[in-house]
């Protein structure tokens, strides 16, 4: 990698996929640079050179996930510590010649070497939640880090998941935990690096499934009630302010009488209610995705968490609420930030809403399973539900197949025929 490049934003937005792999580095820490996977995955990297002359390489992070200016600072520290444990010291040295005596007596690479030099990369190109199985992976097994992969057993894996659950961790966390280290033991079989599986025998515990929380017709009633105050709050501030500059000879602000929305809150909120998007797919839509005279959506692969793009076809409140935003939106991002970036979250404004609307125990993504749960209570079947909604089969859309006993009662009292009476009939 010879020519150096400035890595900010605007050069990370330029990178497209080639169906190769594609390295760029920045001058600026040296070392640092950006890796861009064949499917288009871009991770910001270090390189350094080690004490033996081999060269050495990290992944910090994931472009969309971790800004430029934060992975060069975090880059800057690696790449001292990195600095810090190439000494020579005695005990380094005895920990790395343990380590490779390890790996040549039982013939296989350890955790953390097969996943940073093979499971990662492939990971990244494969998955769109990478970075996250990585973190977890990291944090969940760092005392088996040097393990050899083939020392690992059945009986090894039981004796952490015990002290995982001793430690206060939930059966859906240790299943968690225990899933995203089963796939670097099924790549590593499939490839050759492992005879045999060491959790074949392994079941996972018996836990809760997660509770699908959606908003009842009270609920739903005073949170758009709560939007609407929120939208004459800063209405009358604006107001308030303009009228205080215009007494004094100031130019005035924007007026936000004649705009449709003070911000992009309402609208949000309105289009999660009416598409069940995920809040990563809501925040990264284009309008170049969102064809209103045809009154329909598309969440494009590289938004989606499965991977693959679907259509949503949006509904009268859905298609006016764009409209209307369209109106006043001046970025490619449907929801963007100030500056025009892909916004993080909505976070501190979502909290005031919901504590002005006396809405508890209700998070931004339960707005996806109130979606889905006014379909199901309206007659829609499960698959079309799933197609919506963008499950890859229908094991997590049934979830939501007994989410209203008094609809489900509803269907059943169908069935019900004035036997009774015909039989009283019968005996006059």
């Amino acid at each position: 990698m010879g020519q150096k490049f400035k890595i900010d934003r605007e050069f990370l937005r330029s990178l497209k996929a080639n169906g190769k792999y594609q390295d760029f580095a920045d001058s600026d820490p040296r070392g640092f640079g950006v890796k861009v996977t064949p499917a288009g995955k871009i991770s910001f990297t270090i390189r350094w050179t080690k004490p033996d002359g081999k060269q050495g390489r990290r992944v910090l992070g994931y472009w969309d996930e971790m800004n430029p200016a934060a992975a060069r600072e975090l880059a800057r520290k690696a790449l001292r510590d990195v600095d810090k444990k190439s000494d020579t010291t005695a005990e380094i040295l005895e920990r790395r010649r343990r380590k490779a005596e390890a790996q040549q007596i039982v013939g296989t690479p350890t955790l953390e070497t097969f996943i940073a030099d093979r499971y990662g990369d492939w990971l990244a190109a494969n998955t769109r939640s990478s970075g996250a199985t990585l973190d977890r992976l990291a944090r969940a097994f760092a005392e088996h880090k040097d393990k050899p992969l083939a020392e690992f057993t059945a009986w090894i894996l039981d004796k952490w998941r015990s002290a995982r659950l001793k430690g206060g961790a939930s059966a859906a966390t240790v299943n968690r935990d225990l899933s995203a280290l089963r796939g670097v033991f099924s790549r590593a079989l499939e490839w050759g690096v492992i005879a045999e599986h060491p959790m074949k025998t392994i079941k996972a515990l018996d836990a809760p499934s997660g509770k699908v929380r959606w908003l009842s017709d009270v609920e739903e009633t005073r949170l758009r009630a709560a939007l609407d105050a929120r939208e004459e709050r800063e209405r009358a501030a604006r107001d308030s302010a303009n009228a205080w500059r215009a007494a004094r000879g100031y130019a005035e602000m924007p007026d936000m009488r004649i705009m449709a929305f003070v911000d992009h809150l309402k609208p949000a909120v309105l289009l999660s209610i009416n598409t069940g998007l995920r809040q990563g797919e809501l925040l990264k839509l284009e309008w170049q995705h969102v064809n209103l005279d045809r009154a329909f959506l598309t969440v494009i692969d590289a938004s989606s968490k499965s991977g693959k793009q679907r259509h949503i076809p949006l509904n009268d409140e859905a298609l006016s609420t764009l409209k209307a935003w369209r109106e006043q939106s001046r970025h490619s991002i449907v929801f963007a930030s100030a500056d025009g970036a892909v916004r993080v979250d909505v976070k501190t404004a979502w909290q005031k809403l919901l504590k002005d609307a006396k809405i508890t125990n209700f998070r931004w993504h339960d707005m996806r399973h109130h979606f889905a749960s006014q379909l199901v209570m309206a007659g829609v079947d499960l698959n079309t539900v799933r197609e919506l909604l963008g499950h890859a089969d229908l094991t997590m859309t049934l979830r939501y197949a007994h989410l209203a006993p008094e609809h489900l009662s509803a269907a059943v009292a169908k069935l019900n025929r004035p036997v009774l009476q015909a039989a009283d009939e019968r005996t006059v």
